[in-house]
């Protein structure tokens, strides 16, 4: 821990303090394995979780995590998309140190005590207990970089600047005209590649040195920079283990694979895009909005979209379905429930089913299609989707629900409509002609007390989850009517369908395998 004591400005300062070299000079990946038994002492004692913010990984990812760190190992995240990988090393950083001094102006971020740079040399060997010291926040300690084709071994590993040499007055062979590549510059500190198959093959040869033998060498110097960092890496499971994207070497030189997941149940997705979401607006001025409440059926059906959408077989699986999914839809769930109350002078933002579908814009760029949903479009997949959502989510409050005298008032000829262009107090009092409609809100806490806001998102759950399961239908422009009859023309319609979906899947398991052999 660093001490209540002014930090030391100059090499001599530090000589004399408690910075001794032992401590100065401990490794990046030693200083983690310490303050990660530390932090493990004190989540045993408080409960706390080790990495605030990353949910649903306790008994899986971090685990595993930890057991990479405390053997010193350089390791990797596979995982699709939306996965929290990038976030998940970024929290390494709450295992590094509150400061650590270094040598100011060096782009090695030199230790003081053992410097690698030239630079720093010169400049301990010119002014002595002079040197003028620096030190560095655990965020200036992580270096990450984003894989792509065009990176080159210069942008990592360094390369000869004749500019630098040009006007600093030093020879081409001068260590000090070397270009420093984010690599050494992420020296006493962590080094990130996401997407590390992205990289060209010669690229990750590059990184063969420092992963195994802990030194780097930049073109045209006979000098080798025993660097001090520890290497992370994320990719997607499908490109790291197929087509030779990535070089066997590399791999064998990487101590731990471990692999990242969806969250496993709704509670969990609810609990990230809680966190994740921006829903805690605010107002200015003498807006009428007071408060955003989002029921808690609302916050189920958005996370089940997710869920459903990853199990359907036209949705393309090696892509994935980003957890970003839930969070973009509810923030437009939010939205358009926000334009309503404001179109409306409501004071309470209550969301609704019919904000969900009005979300499509958040959904539709998150979905990777195969064949079959492709011939289908991407807003009739997701509007089923949406639909088996909300079926799943209202048999949780109303399985063992008789709706039987609902379905009698739209049966005998009873109409509703419900959208944006009548305020939640008038589709309050439409609603309540419906007989028995409210009494069957009682799983959802609705009473006399509930505002017109909170009931009608309430019935329209009620009503849209009758019509999930073709009790009563639906038009596109929100209108709840009678159970369209099904005709023996609709059967048969019906029964081409399916058969023409069947033909489709098996053109699409073709085309799998057909790339399979690719």
């Amino acid at each position: 821990m660093a001490s209540s004591n002014p930090l030391p400005t100059t090499l001599g300062e530090l000589r004399t303090s408690q910075w001794t070299p032992e401590r100065v000079g401990r490794s990046v990946k030693d200083e983690l394995r310490d303050n990660l038994i530390t932090r493990l002492r004190s989540v045993r004692n408080s409960g706390e979780s080790l990495f605030p913010g990353i949910v649903g990984y306790d008994d899986t990812v971090i685990p595993q995590i930890v057991n990479a760190v405390l053997s010193r190992h350089n390791f990797i995240l596979l995982g699709l998309r939306g996965q929290a990988k990038s976030r998940i090393l970024r929290a390494l950083t709450t295992l590094l140190d509150p400061q650590i001094p270094y040598v100011a102006g060096s782009e090695l971020r030199d230790n003081p005590y053992a410097p690698l740079s030239r630079f720093a040399r010169d400049l301990i060997a010119q002014k002595g207990d002079s040197t003028p010291i620096a030190w560095l926040e655990p965020e200036a300690r992580y270096v990450e970089k984003l894989a792509t084709p065009d990176v080159t071994v210069a942008d990592l590993i360094g390369d000869v600047d004749p500019i630098k040499a040009a006007r600093s007055g030093h020879e081409l062979g001068s260590e000090l005209t070397m270009h420093y590549g984010l690599l050494p510059r992420a020296n006493r500190g962590i080094f990130a590649v996401n997407e590390i198959p992205d990289l060209a093959g010669k690229i990750q040869v590059a990184l063969f040195n420092i992963m195994q033998e802990g030194d780097v060498q930049i073109k045209g110097y006979p000098v080798r920079l025993e660097l001090d960092v520890a290497i992370v890496f994320s990719a997607n499971p499908e490109d790291y283990t197929a087509r030779g994207k990535i070089v066997t070497p590399l791999k064998d030189r990487i101590g731990s694979e471990i692999r990242t997941h969806y969250p496993e149940s709704i509670d969990e997705a609810i609990a990230i895009t809680e966190q994740e979401a921006w829903t805690a607006r605010s107002y200015t001025g003498d807006d009428t909005v007071q408060t955003i409440q989002i029921p808690h059926y609302i916050r189920q059906v958005v996370e089940s979209v997710a869920f459903a959408a990853r199990e359907d077989k036209k949705v393309d699986k090696r892509s994935g379905v980003s957890q970003r999914l839930p969070i973009s839809t509810m923030e437009l769930v939010v939205s358009n429930a926000e334009r309503r109350a404001l179109l409306h002078g409501e004071s309470a933002v209550v969301p609704r089913i019919g904000d969900i579908y009005a979300a499509l814009p958040g959904i539709t760029g998150k979905i990777e299609l195969e064949y079959e949903g492709e011939m289908r479009g991407a807003d009739t997949v997701i509007r089923e989707i949406i639909r088996s959502s909300v079926a799943n989510i209202y048999d949780q409050y109303f399985k063992d629900t008789n709706t039987q005298q609902i379905e009698q008032w739209f049966n005998l000829g009873g109409t509703v409509q419900l959208n944006d262009a009548q305020p939640s107090a008038d589709s309050y009092t439409e609603l309540k002609q419906i007989q028995g409609l409210f009494d069957k809100l009682s799983p959802l806490q609705i009473n006399a007390k509930s505002t017109p806001e909170v009931a009608v998102s309430a019935a329209e759950f009620l009503l849209e989850g009758m019509t999930a399961h073709k009790r009563i239908s639906r038009s596109e422009e929100r209108a709840f009517t009678a159970a369209e009859k099904k005709s023996r023309n609709d059967q048969a319609a019906q029964y081409a369908e399916r058969m023409r979906e069947r033909e489709q899947e098996d053109l699409s398991a073709r085309n799998r395998t057909r790339r399979g052999f690719n």
